[in-house]
C-alpha cells in the first residue's frame, strides 16, 4: 500500500530531529530504575527494625518523610540554583545517584537509631532530587510527538525502582539476610544506575534550558483557574501515592500473617509485585492519555485507586490470593495518571511560568506526602485502623476527581493532549 509522501519540512523534521531517542528511552529509565533503589529502603526492612531498635510511635515511618523532604528542598534548591543549566545533564544524573547511594549506605553502616538515621535518609531524598527531574528534561530533549508515551515509561521505571529493596528483601528473607547488608545492595544498583547513564546517556537535540525557580512566576502561574485545578487534582494524586507505597508492605505482611502465613518472604514478595504493577500503568496510562485526555484518563485513574483503597482495607486476613488480587489493581492505578498532572500544568501556564509552577507542584506535593505518611502510622498498625487509614487515604483521589472534572469543562483545557482535554 502506498504511504502519502511527508510534507516538507514538517514530517522529515520530526522524523530527523531525534535519531536514537528510543535508545536513549532504554538507557534513561534503565537509568532512573536502578537510581531510585533506596528510596523505600527503610520501608522494606521495616520489620527487620523494629527488632533491632525498638523504635517507639511514628519512629519508622519519620525514615522514609525524610526522604520525602529532602527529595522537596532539594528540588527547589536546584531550580533556584539553575544547576541544571550549568551541569550536563549525564553528570548531575551521576552525581544525585551517588549522593543517593551514599545517604542510603551511610544509613546502613553508621545508623544506629531512628534519630541518627534521619540525616543520611533525608541525604538519599535530596539526591534523587537530581535524578527524576534531570531524566525528564533529558528525555523531553529526545521525544516530541511520543512525550507522553516517553515520560509515561520513565515514571513507570521510577515505580518499578522504588519496588526493588522489597525484591531484595524477599530474596535475602530466605538466607536470613540482616538489614544493613539489604539496604546496602540497594545503594550498589544507585551506582550502577548512575553509571548506565554517565556513560551511555545523552541530552538530546531538542533539549531546552531548565528553567530556574521564580515566586514571582509561580505565582502568575497559579493565578489561572485551570492551572490550580490540574495542581489540585497533583495533590490528591499524591495525598495517596506515597502513603500507598509506604504502608502496603506493612499491610500485606500483617494481613498474609492473619490468614495463616508467617514466612516473610511472602509478604517482601507481594510488595514487590504491587509496586512494581505501577510501571505498567504508567507506560499504558502514557499512550491513552495522549490519546483520549489527560483528565479522562486521571479521572479513571484516581476513581480506580481510590475505590481500591476503600475496599481493601475490608480484605483485611482474607485469603491471600484476593488480597494480592485486589492490592495489584491499587499499585496500578494509583500511579498510571502521575505523568498526567505535571504535563497538564506545562500545557496550562503562561509562557514563561512553567517551570516555576512545576517546581512549585513538586514541592508541594512532596511535602504533603509526609502528613499522610505520618497519619497512616498514627492509624493503621491494627486490623479496623487499617479500614479506617485507607478510607482516609481516598479521600485524595476524591478531591482530584472533582478537580479534573471542572478542569475538564472549562475552555483552556482544550490546550492539553492535543485538544483532548
Amino acid at each position: 500500500m502506498n504511504q502519502p509522501a511527508p510534507v516538507a519540512g514538517v514530517g522529515q523534521e520530526l522524523e530527523a530531529e531525534a535519531p536514537g531517542r528510543w535508545r536513549q528511552l532504554t538507557i534513561i529509565s534503565g537509568g532512573v530504575l536502578l537510581a531510585f533503589a533506596p528510596w523505600f529502603s527503610a520501608s522494606a526492612v521495616g520489620p527487620l527494625l523494629e527488632r533491632a531498635w525498638q523504635p517507639t510511635g511514628l519512629d519508622l515511618p519519620l525514615l522514609t518523610v525524610a526522604v520525602q523532604l529532602g527529595f522537596a528542598a532539594a528540588a527547589i534548591v536546584l531550580a533556584l540554583s539553575g544547576a541544571a543549566d550549568v551541569i550536563d545533564g549525564p553528570r548531575l544524573f551521576v552525581g544525585g545517584a551517588i549522593v543517593a547511594a551514599i545517604g542510603n549506605l551511610g544509613f546502613a553502616a553508621l545508623a544506629a537509631d531512628p534519630a541518627s538515621a534521619l540525616p543520611w535518609r533525608a541525604l538519599t531524598g535530596a539526591g534523587l532530587a537530581a535524578v527524576y527531574p534531570v531524566a525528564v528534561k533529558m528525555l523531553s530533549g529526545w521525544f516530541r510527538r511520543e512525550r507522553g508515551l516517553a515520560v509515561g515509561a520513565l515514571i513507570g521505571a521510577l515505580t518499578v525502582g522504588s519496588a526493588l529493596p522489597h525484591l531484595i528483601r524477599a530474596v535475602g528473607a530466605t538466607n536470613g539476610l540482616a538489614w544493613q547488608p539489604t539496604v546496602a545492595i540497594a545503594s550498589a544498583i544507585a551506582v550502577a544506575g548512575g553509571l548506565l547513564v554517565g556513560v551511555a546517556g545523552r541530552s538530546g537535540p531538542l533539549e531546552v534550558p531548565a528553567s530556574r525557580f521564580s515566586p514571582s512566576a509561580a505565582i502568575r502561574a497559579f493565578r489561572e483557574p485551570s492551572v490550580r485545578l490540574a495542581n489540585l487534582g497533583y495533590l490528591g494524586h499524591m495525598w495517596e501515592l506515597y502513603a500507598m507505597w509506604t504502608w502496603v508492605p506493612a499491610f500485606l505482611a500483617a494481613s498474609f500473617v492473619a490468614a495463616g502465613t508467617t514466612d516473610p518472604a511472602a509478604g517482601a514478595a507481594a510488595s514487590f509485585i504491587v509496586v512494581a504493577s505501577g510501571g505498567v500503568g504508567c507506560v499504558v496510562a502514557g499512550i491513552l492519555a495522549d490519546r483520549f485526555g489527560r483528565t479522562r484518563l486521571t479521572i479513571a485513574a484516581m476513581a480506580g485507586s481510590g475505590g481500591s483503597a476503600v475496599a481493601i482495607g475490608f480484605l483485611f486476613g482474607a485469603a491471600p490470593p484476593a488480597v494480592l488480587a485486589l492490592a495489584i489493581a491499587w499499585g496500578i492505578t494509583v500511579v498510571a495518571d502521575s505523568a498526567q498532572f505535571s504535563a497538564a500544568v506545562s500545557e496550562l501556564a503562561p509562557p514563561g511560568t512553567a517551570g516555576s509552577a512545576l517546581s512549585l507542584q513538586l514541592a508541594a506535593g512532596f511535602i504533603l506526602t509526609g502528613v499522610t505518611i505520618l497519619g497512616l502510622g498514627i492509624l493503621a498498625p491494627a486490623g479496623d485502623g487499617w479500614r479506617i487509614a485507607f478510607l482516609i487515604l481516598a479521600g485524595g483521589p476524591a478531591i482530584g476527581i472533582v478537580a479534573m472534572a471542572r478542569l475538564r469543562g472549562r475552555p483552556e483545557a482544550v490546550k492539553m493532549a492535543s485538544g483532548h482535554r
